[in-house]
């Protein structure tokens, strides 16, 4: 681990001791220390996270790697007056073994825990080249593994602590407009979008437009819902390898890079996870209703409602029983208490936070009024 006294020498003065600043600092600090690496070093440090991240996005149970043979270090992180050599039998590394899928064993946790282990070494080498090695991983999965979006904003719907409704394009030009000077960024991300493939307006408000399966009104937009499904699978494990990373190199949620990305694909993520729910919601109502009237609901009735949990970013199943197993005949107002008597039980849920509370009430409420006569 880069020594404290480093840090402090970087700080500006006036920061604060907080846990956002301390993060900051360390990492501008591993940002210099990689940057001061000679070409061919950083390349090879790179080449080593290439390997350590295919491992960890086609979940393989064991993953091998190698620090460099020697690093580069200075106390002003300027110049490199100062080489540290790491020893032969330290640099070949080797994390996970066979392991059977049953026993869940989490390969990026343990390569976090490798690279904690060798930067607490007391030979300063190894110390330093785990900590250039953490941040040439997350900088591999961040800038070069997973695609850069457009530039979006997001406004958070009262009640919601996630921004997830994309503002119209017209309002982002008039915030752009103000500007006096466009800047060679800004003129090629023009370009970008008016050679980028076509997609619908919905789509283009949000951060990846190819994985927008639903518009603003909850229309499907694809052939299928498993093509919708397969989006939101995307979307998943984009935001799954940018948690990676922070893991991996916590310091990198200081990265700006990092930030954009993580706001921009949640956002959709968390809109694109309620629209898929809500869709399916519709879906086994009006399946609901068409066996209700062919008389095929006389033998009982449970439901699995899809709802989109925010806390895992995933889709989950709330079940519950409509009509218990037998000869009942089906009358709608089973189903208007079922989902009145499930509004109450989530209400009261604690295990599931306010906004997710919220929106699986929606469609148990959705539920009731399509069955209230």
């Amino acid at each position: 681990m880069i020594e404290q006294s480093l840090l402090l020498e970087l700080s500006a003065s006036g920061l604060s001791e907080s846990s956002t600043s301390r993060l900051r600092l360390e990492y501008e600090a591993y940002q210099q220390l990689f940057q001061i690496q000679p070409v061919l070093q950083q390349q090879y440090l790179l080449l080593q996270a290439i390997s350590v991240a295919e491992a960890i996005t086609q979940g393989n149970y064991r993953v091998r790697f190698a620090l460099p043979d020697q690093v580069y270090f200075s106390p002003t992180m300027e110049t490199m007056d100062r080489v540290e050599r790491i020893p032969a039998d330290h640099r070949e590394q080797s994390v996970g073994g066979l392991h059977a899928p049953w026993l869940q064993f989490d390969l990026c946790n343990a390569i976090v825990q490798r690279l904690s282990a060798l930067e607490h070494s007391t030979d300063v080498a190894i110390s330093i080249a785990a900590g250039l090695l953490r941040y040439a991983i997350a900088y591999h999965i961040i800038y070069r593994l997973l695609p850069a979006g457009k530039s979006v904003t997001y406004a958070i719907l009262e009640g919601d602590d996630i921004p997830n409704q994309p503002v119209h394009e017209d309002a982002q030009r008039k915030s752009t407009a103000q500007r006096s000077v466009l800047t060679h960024e800004t003129l090629a991300a023009v370009v970008v979008d008016r050679i980028a493939a076509p997609y619908v307006e919905a789509a283009n408000r949000f951060f990846l437009p190819k994985w927008v399966a639903f518009d603003e009104q909850g229309k499907l937009l694809l052939n299928s819902i498993q093509e919708a499904q397969a989006y939101i699978a995307s979307l998943q494990k984009y935001l799954l390898l940018l948690e990676q990373a922070v893991q991996i190199a916590p310091f990198m949620i200081a990265d700006e890079a990092w930030q954009q990305k993580h706001y921009g694909i949640l956002g959709q993520m968390v809109n694109q996870g309620r629209a898929l729910a809500a869709y399916q919601t519709h879906e086994i109502i009006k399946n609901i209703q068409r066996r209700a009237a062919d008389h095929r609901l006389d033998r009982g009735l449970s439901l699995r409602l899809p709802y989109f949990n925010d806390k895992k970013n995933s889709i989950d199943n709330y079940e519950f029983t409509v009509i218990p197993s037998g000869w009942i005949m089906f009358i709608p107002a089973f189903a208007v208490l079922a989902a009145r008597e499930q509004q109450i039980k989530v209400a009261q849920d604690d295990c599931l936070s306010i906004t997710t509370r919220r929106h699986l009430l929606t469609e148990l409420h959705s539920l009731e009024l399509a069955f209230l006569r």
